[in-house]
Order: structure tokens, then C-alpha cells, then sequence
């Protein structure tokens, strides 16, 4: 078997939630030694983030983001356990957290107590706002970030209510770039040969995903929202729902009527230019809606990729993990049925010819590897009893 990426690049991790956590699964996905520190007689907050459940401390979402590491469950309050800590931080390549600054200082091992300890560590640390500025001690979350960013307030219909938005977009966001700031900061150490400071934020993640928006209101002081493009949008069916997007081509309009049955509406005046069909937007959209209602989902499909105009049906999650693509594109990891029924969570995005996803920790049992780091690290199990 090929070696993997990260093979010999030993981690500790004392993240949790999904920031940190979903960025240190990416490292130990590749090889990485992710040793991820946890309260003892607690862990991780996701370990209790959905009350009871049959696996108790081992619930889908921590299970989720967490395979592929080992716990060492320990009371950092005691100071025979900090030196097992410090211990792993002189033996580490990387030192990973996401609680708001100033708590892994009052913890010893803030960035300045790390680098004394291994000046070859690379500190990486994701933060809701930022290590400066006026709301670093602000507290940080995945919806707060949409609603500080503008991406709360970015909506198709501006009748529609403000709502948050359900998946953790910022929380995603932020974890894969500082996945992407630890590879960085890793090769760097190749050249320099001493590590760095590594810092991440869901606040600067969800401004850089608007970056075309953000862009084009710098420079043009124009909104650009692509919800609101007069050839785009969601449309109901007799059995669900179609999303189209009639861009990308040199007259959409024409090839969306050919499949909707209309006459070629961009042949009149009003409707001849993108410009002239964002002014009559409305009426496009509900000459649209009123088709889209006389037909299925599948038939609309088939009839606007025949004219290879952009579309997908509209479905739940469910469906999508039913979906054969979702299997060819090995999405879905299952692994030794729990106590709870099978164990199913979702592979990596990232396929690698050398380098294939292998489950070689299932997401640990809280402490479950303290007696193994401890015999590594030549101390005796007493140290974290």
C-alpha cells in the first residue's frame, strides 16, 4: 500500500465542534497521527450535542468528524497532566484549536508556550472573528458568521424572511482552509526549517466566499446576486421541483423556450438583452412557473438537457445519499455496525489515486487511547489515571 500524504506529521488536536474538527479529520484522513485532547468525563461538546442517543458519547455528529483520531482524555487542571501535553507538543509537528483567543494562553500552551517548547511547531488556531480586532473575544459560531458577513441578508426574493441558513457553511468553510494554511505552513517549515502561526476565522471565510459579490460592490457599487439572474431559479413541478440556470450560452432564452414549448420569446424587443430580461424579470419568471407546474420533474429534466441548458432536479439529502453517483464517487464510508445500527458517514471530496480514504481508527471512544500515547511517550499510566 502506498505511504499516505500526511504519514509521520503527528497532530494534536484540542478542537471541537466542527471547525477545528472537520479540518483535523481531513489530516488524519491523509495520515496524519491526529492525537485529538479531550476533557476527561466530558470531550468534545459534539459528543453531547444531541442528547441522548444509543451510542451515547459516540453520536452520529461527533462520529462524524472524528474518525481517523485517537483520544487522550485528560483534566489539563492538573499539573501531572499538562506535562503530558507538553510532552506531545515537543514530539509534534502541529498544534490545532479553535476556542477564542486567550484561552490556550491561560491554558500554558498558547503560540509563544509552543514554539518554546518545539520552535519546529506549527500553531494553527480557528477563531470566530480573528486573533485581533474589536470582536475577538466576541463569541464565534457558524450562524453568526452568516449573519456578521451579509450572507444571512443575500436572499432570490427580498419578500422572503431573513432565516439562517441549516448546514454549517462557515463552520465547513473555515475548517478546509486551515486544513489548507497547516499544508501550507508544513511545506514552508521545509524550507526555513522553524514553524509558524497559522490562524483561520469563520468571519474571513464567509467574506472571501462572497468574494465576486464583494468585488463588484467595491469597485461598481452594484449588488450582484446570482438568485436574481432572469433565466435562473427554482421552479415547482407536478411531483417536486426543477432548478434551472439559463447562463453560459449565447441565447438561453431561445433554447429555454424550444423546451418549454413557448415561442422564441428573446425575438421580442422587451426580452432581447440580459439587460431587457432583468427588467421584465417577473413576467419571464412566472411564464416559467406556470410551465413547470404542467409537467415532472423527470420530463423537464430531460427536456431542458436536450437543449443543454443547466438543470437539476430539486432533492432532499436523503435522496442524494441514495444516488449512484454519490456511490461511484465513494461518498459514503461505512464501518462496524455500533450498538446504535450501521455507522455510516461521509467520505472525503478529494480522491486520490495513490492515496485512497482508509478507516484505520474508527471515531474513539472518549480516552479510549490514553494507556497507548502514554506507553509512547515513555510515562507511566498513572500520568492521566
Amino acid at each position: 500500500m502506498s505511504p499516505l500524504p500526511l504519514d509521520g506529521v503527528r497532530v494534536v488536536d484540542f478542537t471541537q465542534v466542527m471547525l477545528g474538527p472537520c479540518c483535523t479529520q481531513m489530516l488524519a484522513d491523509y495520515g496524519a497521527d491526529v492525537i485529538k485532547v479531550e476533557r476527561a468525563k466530558a470531550g468534545d461538546l459534539s459528543r453531547w450535542s444531541v442528547g441522548e442517543d444509543p451510542d451515547g458519547l459516540n453520536n452520529p455528529v461527533f462520529s462524524s468528524l472524528n474518525r481517523n483520531k485517537r483520544s487522550l482524555a485528560l483534566d489539563l487542571r492538573q499539573e501531572d497532566q499538562k506535562a503530558v501535553v507538553r510532552r506531545l507538543i515537543e514530539r509534534a509537528d502541529v498544534v490545532v484549536n479553535n476556542f477564542r483567543p486567550g484561552v490556550m494562553d491561560r491554558m500554558g500552551f498558547g503560540w509563544e508556550d509552543c514554539r518554546k517548547l518545539n520552535p519546529r511547531i506549527i500553531f494553527a488556531v480557528g477563531t470566530g472573528y480573528g486573533l485581533e480586532g474589536p470582536y475577538k473575544q466576541k463569541g464565534g459560531q457558524d450562524v453568526m458568521a452568516q449573519a456578521m458577513t451579509g450572507v444571512m441578508r443575500r436572499k432570490a426574493d427580498p419578500d422572503h424572511p431573513l432565516a439562517t441558513y441549516p448546514t454549517a457553511l462557515a463552520d465547513y468553510s473555515a475548517g478546509m482552509h486551515l486544513v489548507q494554511g497547516i499544508l501550507l505552513a508544513l511545506m514552508q517549515r521545509e524550507k526555513t526549517g522553524h514553524g509558524q502561526l497559522v490562524s483561520v476565522s469563520l468571519y474571513s471565510s464567509m467574506l472571501a466566499m462572497q468574494m465576486q459579490e464583494a468585488a463588484m460592490w467595491m469597485m461598481r457599487g452594484r449588488d450582484l446576486n446570482w438568485a436574481v439572474m432572469p433565466l435562473s431559479g427554482c421552479f415547482e413541478t407536478e411531483d417536486g421541483a426543477v432548478a434551472m440556470v439559463g447562463a453560459f450560452k449565447e441565447n438561453p432564452l431561445r433554447d429555454i423556450c424550444e423546451a418549454l414549448g413557448f415561442e422564441d420569446l428573446s425575438k421580442e424587443e422587451r426580452f432581447s438583452t440580459l439587460e431587457r430580461q432583468k427588467e421584465h424579470r417577473p413576467e419571464l419568471q412566472a411564464l416559467f412557473r406556470a410551465r413547470f407546474a404542467q409537467g415532472t420533474t423527470k420530463h423537464w429534466v430531460e427536456r431542458l438537457e436536450a437543449v443543454d441548458i443547466l438543470c437539476a432536479p430539486v432533492r432532499t439529502l436523503a435522496e442524494a445519499l441514495e444516488d449512484p453517483q454519490t456511490i461511484i464517487n465513494k461518498m459514503i464510508v461505512e464501518l462496524a455496525p455500533s450498538k446504535g445500527g450501521p455507522v455510516k458517514l461521509m467520505g472525503t471530496p478529494i480522491d486520490m489515486s495513490d492515496a485512497a480514504l482508509e478507516v484505520r481508527h474508527a471515531p474513539p471512544k472518549l480516552g479510549e487511547h490514553n494507556a497507548e500515547i502514554l506507553r509512547e511517550l515513555g510515562l507511566s499510566l498513572d500520568a492521566a489515571a
